[in-house]
C-alpha cells in the first residue's frame, strides 16, 4: 500500500511543481497580453457596449484607409523581394568563401538588425532626408523606405539562408554540372529547391518586420506614406478615435495571423531531409579571377549598404555651424531648456537605462521559469504552452502599446500613470527572445550528468544547483542582455504609454525630430549616436557570454 502510493505522490508533486513554475508566466501573458489584445477586439467590435461593426466596415470601405492597408501590404512585399535579391549573393559569399576578415564582416552585418528602429530612421534622414549627405531629399518616397528596410533586414537573409547554404553538399550541384547543366540551371534545379525552407523562413521574417514597421515609416514616410501601424498611432494619439484604431488593430492582427499561418504551412510542405555537410567541406578560398571579383564586389556592397548610413549619422551629429565639433553632445547635457523635451536628455538616458535594467530582470525571471518548463518538458501541453509564450512575437509593438493604453486603466491594473508600465510592455516584447535563447541550452544538457550526480547521492535541488544552474546561467545572462537591448530601442509600444515627464531615448529622439530647427535636428542625431553606442555595448556583453551558437541569430 505504501509503495503504491509513492508513485501517486511523486506524480502529484510533479504536477504541483509544474503548476507553480507555470503560474507566473501564464499570469503575466494573461494580464499583459491576452487581456489587452482582447480589449482591442472588444473595443473594435463593441465600442459602446453593444455590437457595432461600423468601425470595421469603415476600415474596409473608406478609400483612404483601404489605401493605407494596401500600402502596408505592397511595401512589405516589395521590401521582402528587394531584400532577398540584394542579400542572397551576400549569403552565398559568406557561406562559401574563406577570406581575411570574413568573421568580422559576418558579425558586422548583424549590427543593423539590433539597432533601434529610431536610429535606423534617423540615419537615413541624415543620408537622404532634407539637407541629407546625398543632396537629394527622398523623405516620403518609397525608395528611402525600401532602402531602410533592406538595411535593417539584410542580416535576416544572410544569417538564415547562409546558415543552411553553407552546409549543403556541393557534390549535388557538381553532379548536375557533370551531366551537362550550366551553372544557372544547376542552381535553379538543384540548389534553390533545397534552400526553399530557409528562403521561405527568411522571407516570412522580413515580410513580418516590414508589415509591422513603425519607426522607419513614421520617420521616413512623411504624411503621404502611412502603414497600419502609423495609422493606429495617428487615430489614437492625434485624433483620439479609439474605436477606429481598434478596428485597424484587428485588421493588422488578422494580417499577422495569416502571415504566420502561411509560413507554417509553407515550412511543412517544403521541409525535406538534407544531407548536410560540415562547413569546412563547403567553404573554399577564392582562387579564380571571377571568384575574387565576386567576393570583392559583395564586400564593397556590404560596406556601402551597412556602414555608410551609420557613418553619415555620426558625421551629422558632429557637424555644426562652426565646423565639426561636439556642440550637440554638450547640448544634451545642458538640460531641456532649449529643446522641446519635457525632461533633460540625460534624464531620458537614465530612464532608458533604468527601464532596460528592470526589463532584463523581469524577462529573466519570467522567461527563465517559462524556459525551464518548456526545456525540461516534452508533453503536448508543454508545446501548447510554448506556442502561447511566442504569441507576443507575432504581435506588433504598436498593438501591444495600444492594448495597454485602453485596458490598464482601472482598479489594481490602473497603471497608465505609473512608470512601471513601460518596462512591463518592454518585457512582453522581449520575453520570446529570452525563452528562445534559454530553451536550447536547457535541452543541450546531457541527462546522464544528472543521473550520475543522483547516483552519487545528490538530491534534486543539489543536482539542479551543481549541474544545470552553471550552464543555464550563461544563457540567462545572454537572454537578459537581449531583453535590455530590446528595451533600449523599443519605440512602438512606448509611444502609447510614455508620459511627458518620463520619457525614453527613442521617444525623445522622435520629439526632437518633430520640431524644426538645426539645434533640435543636431541633438536628435547626437542622441541617436548615443543610443546606438549604448545598444552596441549591450550586444557586446551578449556576445561575451554567448556559448557557441546560443543566442546567435
Amino acid at each position: 500500500m505504501v509503495t503504491a502510493s509513492r508513485p501517486a505522490r511523486a506524480r502529484t508533486s510533479r504536477i504541483l511543481g509544474t503548476a507553480v513554475v507555470a503560474a507566473l508566466p501564464v499570469a503575466f501573458i494573461a494580464v499583459f497580453f491576452v487581456y489587452p489584445v482582447g480589449s482591442i477586439l472588444w473595443r473594435g467590435m463593441v465600442p459602446d457596449g453593444r455590437f457595432d461593426p461600423s468601425p470595421l466596415t469603415r476600415v474596409l470601405t473608406d478609400p483612404e484607409l483601404r489605401r493605407v492597408a494596401w500600402f502596408t501590404l505592397w511595401q512589405a512585399a516589395a521590401s521582402t523581394l528587394v531584400t532577398l535579391v540584394v542579400a542572397l549573393p551576400g549569403a552565398y559569399v559568406l557561406s562559401h568563401y574563406r577570406f581575411r576578415g570574413r568573421s568580422l564582416i559576418r558579425a558586422a552585418v548583424t549590427i543593423p538588425l539590433i539597432l533601434p528602429t529610431v536610429v535606423v530612421g534617423v540615419a537615413f534622414l541624415a543620408l537622404a532626408g532634407p539637407d541629407g549627405a546625398l543632396g537629394v531629399d527622398l523623405k516620403g518616397s518609397i525608395w528611402l523606405i525600401l532602402f531602410a528596410h533592406v538595411f535593417y533586414n539584410y542580416a535576416v537573409v544572410v544569417r538564415t539562408v547562409g546558415g543552411l547554404w553553407g552546409h549543403l553538399d556541393p557534390r549535388m550541384e557538381q553532379a548536375a554540372r557533370v551531366l551537362g547543366a550550366c551553372r544557372v540551371r544547376a542552381c535553379r534545379q538543384v540548389t534553390l529547391p533545397l534552400l526553399r525552407p530557409a528562403i521561405g523562413a527568411a522571407a516570412s521574417i522580413v515580410f513580418l518586420f516590414s508589415f509591422t514597421s513603425f519607426g522607419v515609416i513614421l520617420l521616413l514616410g512623411g504624411p503621404r506614406r502611412a502603414t497600419l501601424e502609423v495609422e493606429i498611432y495617428r487615430q489614437t494619439a492625434q485624433l483620439l478615435n479609439l474605436p477606429l484604431a481598434a478596428a485597424l488593430a484587428i485588421v493588422q492582427l488578422v494580417g499577422v495571423f495569416v502571415i504566420l499561418t502561411v509560413y507554417a504551412r509553407h515550412q511543412e510542405r517544403r521541409t525535406v531531409e538534407l544531407n548536410l555537410r560540415p562547413s569546412v567541406e563547403v567553404e573554399r578560398i577564392p582562387s579564380t579571377r571571377g571568384e575574387k571579383r565576386l567576393v570583392f564586389a559583395n564586400v564593397v556592397f556590404m560596406a556601402a549598404l551597412l556602414f555608410v548610413p551609420l557613418a553619415v549619422l555620426v558625421e551629422r551629429s558632429l557637424r555644426t555651424a562652426g565646423g565639426l565639433g561636439f556642440d550637440y553632445y554638450r547640448a544634451l547635457g545642458n538640460g531641456a531648456s532649449n529643446t522641446v523635451l519635457a525632461v533633460a536628455p540625460t534624464e531620458a538616458l537614465r530612464n532608458s537605462l533604468s527601464f532596460a535594467a528592470i526589463t532584463a530582470v523581469l524577462a529573466l525571471v519570467i522567461g527563465g521559469l517559462a524556459a525551464s518548463l518548456v526545456g525540461y518538458g516534452r508533453s503536448r501541453a508543454t508545446q501548447w504552452f510554448d506556442s502561447l509564450l511566442m504569441l507576443p512575437l507575432g504581435t506588433s509593438a504598436v498593438t501591444v502599446g495600444f492594448g495597454f493604453l485602453i485596458s490598464l486603466d482601472r482598479g489594481v491594473l490602473d497603471l497608465r500613470s505609473e512608470p512601471i508600465i513601460i518596462p512591463l510592455a518592454h518585457t512582453l516584447v522581449a520575453l520570446p527572445f529570452v525563452i528562445r535563447v534559454m530553451v536550447p541550452m536547457i535541452r543541450s544538457i546531457d541527462p546522464r550528468l544528472r543521473e550520475a550526480a543522483a547516483t552519487l547521492g545528490a538530491g534534486p535541488v543539489r543536482v539542479w544547483r551543481e549541474i544545470d544552474l552553471p550552464i543555464v546561467a550563461r544563457a540567462g545572462l545572454v537572454g537578459a542582455g537581449f531583453a535590455a537591448a530590446v528595451s533600449l530601442g523599443e519605440f512602438g509600444a512606448t509611444t502609447f504609454i510614455v508620459r511627458p515627464n518620463v520619457t525614453t531615448l527613442p521617444v525623445a529622439i522622435f520629439r526632437l525630430l518633430s520640431r524644426p530647427g538645426a539645434m533640435n535636428f543636431g541633438m536628435a542625431m547626437a542622441m541617436s549616436v548615443v543610443l546606438m553606442v549604448v545598444t552596441a555595448v549591450v550586444m557586446l556583453f551578449v556576445e561575451r557570454f554567448r556559448a557557441g551558437d546560443i543566442g546567435s541569430f
